[in-house]
């Protein structure tokens, strides 16, 4: 057996229970993330991991986690951006924590604090919370973190972009300075570094990907196209994929339009948003896994935390606001080393806009064209980038992929 191989959890220092646990769950080689923060992180070193969702970071801060609370006493916090993450990263963790025997903890708004308070009184081990729930279980004297030696942050630019820094802030000075923090990150932003700068001590940076890149083995376009034409364009899309498929709008309105829109083509879709309750956006995720509905239908903000195997194919209706949602978004297509694609509607005047993701991504973005729906071009002014070149696609014929290549490091 090769104990010290990309292709096998040997040789990287995790306990033997948890390799077990591993292949029982049928993990069988690590991610090119795991590989490279866990033998670190198992040895107590804090951790910056810049890695894009869908690479396994989850269990890259988790399984160190564990192994280091099963040696001594304290708990283990992970704060995330949003409701579904943290429902996501708690499914990923305790399968790990029962078999060391330690219960979690899922801390959230949305849902019964009582009920909250009932499972922090079975004194976990591991929490999982959002930031907000969290402090106002503090300020309520419910929950403490005065015995945490094990930080996590995970999304920590997400979270950084909600506005939590605050009370990022303020549960930080309640832990204790001498404890282990580990921070993951789709980008570095200068935020970021001065939060590492002032939290951490001499921390191993792990980057998989150059940060802002869009994930290996993901293709993308774009199509130029009017906004009275998005849902007609949408529809010719729809019918030539079959698959799952995600799609982004920039707003809540304008997910329920469009998610209605597409319900009437006959298509099955469901919305999530900020405007649904939570409920209503568990029952549409886990529609979407199920096959219940092929099509998700999604902003930025509720889309933190969608981990789903084998979607199709991305597409952006709206571009987003900020760039870097776009990495966000793509890399939710061409998980577990599958092919993905993303697709992107841009109207003629947000040159400017794809220039700005361009320049995120490091590559440009091909341009496509419809044989039935007139598509146009950006205008003059508005993409003068050094990454531009057009790709006059033939629909029916092959479609040009770009493929995102990431950096290699050894």
């Amino acid at each position: 057996m090769n104990t010290n191989s990309h292709d096998s959890f040997y040789g990287l220092g995790i306990a033997p229970g948890l390799l077990q646990v591993l292949t029982k769950l049928g993990f069988d080689k690590p991610t090119p993330i795991q590989y490279k923060a866990i033998p670190h992180a198992v040895e107590g070193k804090d951790i910056i991991g810049i890695a894009q969702t869908g690479t396994g970071k989850t269990l890259a801060y988790g399984i160190p986690m564990i192994q280091r609370l099963a040696q001594k006493k304290g708990r283990g916090l992970v704060l995330v951006p949003t409701r579904e993450l943290a429902i996501q990263v708690n499914d990923a963790i305790k399968k790990f924590a029962h078999a060391s025997a330690m219960e979690t903890a899922v801390l959230i708004g949305g849902e019964s604090s009582l009920r909250q308070i009932e499972a922090l009184k079975k004194n976990p081990r591991i929490i999982v919370a959002t930031p907000g729930r969290l402090n106002d279980l503090i300020g309520q004297r419910q929950a403490r973190v005065s015995d945490v030696n094990v930080l996590v942050l995970d999304e920590a630019d997400r979270m950084l972009d909600m506005g939590f820094k605050p009370q990022i802030e303020k549960i930080i000075h309640l832990i204790p300075v001498d404890r282990q923090t580990m921070l993951f990150s789709a980008t570095m932003p200068n935020t970021i570094v001065s939060m590492a700068s002032k939290h951490m001590k001499l921390p191993i940076r792990t980057e998989i990907a150059p940060e802002g890149t869009a994930a290996e083995g993901i293709s993308q376009e774009i199509f130029v196209v009017s906004s009275y034409l998005k849902a007609k364009l949408l529809g010719e899309l729809l019918n030539k994929y079959t698959g799952p498929v995600l799609l982004f709008t920039r707003t809540k309105r304008g997910a329920t339009t469009v998610a209605r829109i597409i319900r009437g083509m006959g298509h099955k879709a469901a919305e999530i948003h900020a405007d649904r309750s939570l409920g209503q956006r568990k029952e549409a995720l886990s529609g979407f896994k199920s096959g219940k509905y092929r099509i998700l239908v999604a902003t930025d903000i509720a889309a933190r935390g969608i981990d789903v195997i084998g979607i199709e194919v991305v597409i952006n209706y709206d571009l987003p606001d900020d760039p870097e949602n776009y990495v966000h978004r793509i890399g939710r297509t061409g998980r577990a080393g599958q092919i993905g694609h993303a697709i992107s509607f841009a109207t003629p005047g947000q040159g400017a806009d794809v220039k700005n993701i361009e320049k995120i991504i490091r590559v440009s973005i091909p341009l496509s064209k419809h044989p039935t729906i007139p598509t146009e071009e950006f205008c003059s002014s508005s993409r003068k980038s050094s990454f531009s070149h057009q790709v006059d696609n033939n629909y029916h014929g092959s479609r040009s992929r770009y493929h995102v290549k990431r950096r290699k490091f050894h």
